[in-house]
Formats: C-alpha cells, sequence, structure tokens
C-alpha cells in the first residue's frame, strides 16, 4: 500500500463484535485490512467486545489499538456492549467502520456515531447462523436497521449479489453501496505439499471454517462412509474452532469414521501452515447453508484445489463463474458422496484467476475513507 505521505493522518475506528484470538471470517478480514491501513499512515483503533473479561480491554495488533469492552450475556453471541457508546463519543474519529450487522453492536455504534456527526460506513459480511430463526430473521433485521444503514456515507458489499439483493430490500439507491470484496494473500503451494492422490497415498477431502452448523461440516462427515464404498482410503480434515466440534466428532464417532476425521485449526496468522494444509488437499468441500464471499473457497482456489460448494449466495456464485461445481447442501448424504467422488475423479479444469488481494482491499477502503472524510468536511 502507498504510505500516505503529505497526507494528513486519518482516524479510522473500526467496531466489530470480535475480534482476534476469535476466529472467524469478520475477525480476519477487520484484522487483514486494519493492519495494512495502519502500516499506511493511518491511525486505525479495533474497538470490539470481549464476553468472558478474559481479555485486555487495551491491546495492541501491531500497530493497530485494540480496545474491548464487556458485552452480554455471556452463553449468547448477541453482544450487547454499551460499553461502545462512550468510546465512540469520546474518540476523535475522522470515519468509524461498523463491520458487520448481526449483533447489538452495530445499532450502538450506527446510533453513538450519528449523534456525535461522525460520518459511518457499513460491511455487511452478510454470513449465516446456525440457529434457524436467527438466520431467518436476518431479513427483518436488516429491515429494522434501515434508519440507521440509510444514515451511513457508504454501505460495503463483499460480493455483487449483496449489493443488488439489499439495495432492493431497502429501498435504497445503488448508489449509496460499494463493491470492495475480501483479498487472497496465501503464500504459494510449499513444494511437494500435493494431495494424497497426486502423490499416490489417501486422498484427502478437507473443508475449512468456524465450527457452527450453519457451516455444513457435518454434511461432509455424513458423506464420508458413501465417498469410502468408491474411495475405501478417502479420510477428511476439518479446519476450524468453535462451539460445535463436540457435536461433529459425536457424528463421526457414531458413523464409523471418527479415526478419519481431523478436526484441527490452523492459527490465524500462520498463513504458510494454512496453504499446506490446503495444497495437501485432493477437494475442498464448503456446504455451507449461507457465505457471503468465502475467504476458504478463494483460497483454495488460489492454490488451484478442486472445489466442491452449495448452491446458495457467495458459494453459488463461485459455482455461476465456473469456478466450482455446485451441489444443494440440503442433498443426502449419498448423493454429497456422488457428487465428491466425482470431483475426485474428474474435477473441473483449473482456470487462470485474477484474484483481490488483501493489499487491493486495504487500499479501496482507504480510498473510500478518504472520500467520506473530505466529503464530510
Amino acid at each position: 500500500m502507498n504510505s500516505g505521505q503529505g497526507a494528513r493522518q486519518l482516524r479510522i475506528l473500526m467496531v466489530t463484535p470480535r475480534y482476534l484470538p476469535e476466529i472467524g471470517g469478520v475477525e480476519r478480514h477487520v484484522h487483514e485490512v486494519s493492519t495494512r491501513l495502519a502500516a499506511s499512515g493511518a491511525a486505525v483503533t479495533v474497538l470490539t467486545t470481549d464476553v468472558g473479561g478474559q481479555l485486555s480491554p487495551v491491546d495492541h495488533d501491531g500497530e493497530v489499538e485494540l480496545r474491548r469492552v464487556r458485552a452480554h450475556p455471556r452463553k449468547r453471541d448477541w453482544r450487547f456492549a454499551p460499553g461502545i457508546v462512550p468510546t465512540i463519543a469520546r474518540g476523535d474519529w475522522d470515519v468509524v467502520h461498523v463491520q458487520s450487522y448481526h449483533t447489538f453492536v452495530a445499532p450502538l455504534a450506527m446510533a453513538a456515531a450519528a449523534s456525535r456527526r461522525v460520518p459511518f460506513v457499513v460491511t455487511f459480511h452478510g454470513g449465516g447462523h446456525s440457529n434457524r430463526v436467527r438466520h431467518g430473521a436476518r431479513g427483518i433485521q436488516r429491515r429494522l436497521l434501515r434508519p440507521l444503514l440509510a444514515r451511513a456515507a457508504a454501505l460495503v458489499a463483499v460480493a455483487g449479489f449483496e449489493i443488488d439483493d439489499y439495495a432492493r430490500e431497502l429501498h435504497l439507491p445503488r448508489s449509496r453501496f460499494v463493491l470492495i470484496p475480501n483479498g487472497v494473500d496465501l503464500p504459494p503451494a510449499p513444494a511437494g505439499a500435493a494431495g494424497g492422490r497426486s502423490s499416490g497415498g489417501r486422498p484427502l477431502i478437507s473443508s475449512v471454517g468456524r465450527l457452527e452448523r450453519y457451516k455444513g461440516h457435518q454434511r461432509l462427515i455424513a458423506a464420508l462412509p458413501h465417498v469410502r464404498q468408491q474411495e475405501p482410503a478417502a479420510r477428511v480434515w476439518i479446519g476450524g474452532s468453535g462451539p460445535y466440534e463436540r457435536e461433529l466428532r459425536e457424528l463421526a464417532e457414531r458413523l464409523g469414521v471418527g479415526d478419519l476425521v481431523d478436526i484441527e485449526a490452523v492459527a490465524a496468522g500462520d498463513r504458510e501452515e494454512m496453504a499446506r494444509r490446503l495444497s495437501a488437499s485432493d477437494l475442498v468441500v464448503l456446504l455451507s447453508d449461507f457465505e457471503t464471499h468465502p475467504i476458504a473457497a478463494l483460497e483454495a482456489l488460489s492454490l488451484g484445489r478442486p472445489l466442491l460448494v452449495g448452491t446458495g449466495a457467495g458459494l453459488g456464485e463461485l459455482a455461476q463463474q465456473g469456478l466450482a461445481r455446485a451441489i444443494d447442501p440440503a442433498a443426502s448424504p449419498e448423493s454429497i458422496a456422488a457428487a465428491i467422488v466425482r470431483e475426485l475423479r474428474d474435477p473441473l479444469p483449473r482456470v487462470p484467476l485474477e484474484l483481490p488481494t488483501w493489499d487491493d482491499c486495504a487500499e479501496a477502503l482507504l480510498a473510500l475513507y478518504r472520500r467520506v472524510a473530505r466529503t464530510t468536511a
């Protein structure tokens, strides 16, 4: 990124429900862009929440200042955090960036910024939820937030379909939206990291993402016994951590494949290890109920890995672009197994890709912040 020398230092506050060491797509996005923005010369603060009270209220991630406020209730993901309001009110910010809308964090942050007449932007980070009621209520939630969203200086989408869907749903002009996709920054595949089938070993099928029910890891585990009827040496790696881990392990044991399913997360900052694990995969399977712009899928594609995805939203968009094959995630385990075997034996031909980088993402955000700050001034 450009250093920004000669321009006044921007004071940016990013507000997000969760941040490292918690693991997830939004956490990863905010870490990648905030650290790059800070390195470019902006003054960046990340304001996030802590439900356990075990983390430091003031910390740093490189040049990024971290501030954490307590959130309630402890065993829910509502993230009601009243401390967000005075933190925003006491600060001297040029732009407040609200990252995701799913919890109480977003309305508190938007209302606090609006009351101080500080310009704010919002990135939706669509996403899903393991609770079917909560997932089904996303549209209602967005419509309830419309009065605040309408006051945003810009609404950021990470996938093209969000602009069409949300503009129509919220009755807001498309000109209020800007498309800034997630980035991909995995290092090249390490030497000798080819999948098991390529090296004469056992084929490895991977599913990467936070361990939540809506992420669909259980669908791959349920299909594995049927896959092994045609590929007896097949095994699975589930790359993630989260509250659904116990259920996934119990499912694997119940189906008699517990010793063939490896459930292990890769540390958020260990990009070399993630590149190694994905490169060792013969097939990456992502059968989430809903994804917007799935980072795991883009990383798999950047390493030339065959990809089988669900048909919904951002995953289905990859299939429409000819980058993956898709199957209804609600299909039977036998049908999913048949699709997996087909991809193992006859994957889609690789195509040249021009994927956005995290530098691209951060530079686009910096340009947006400067425009917003200049317009407001």
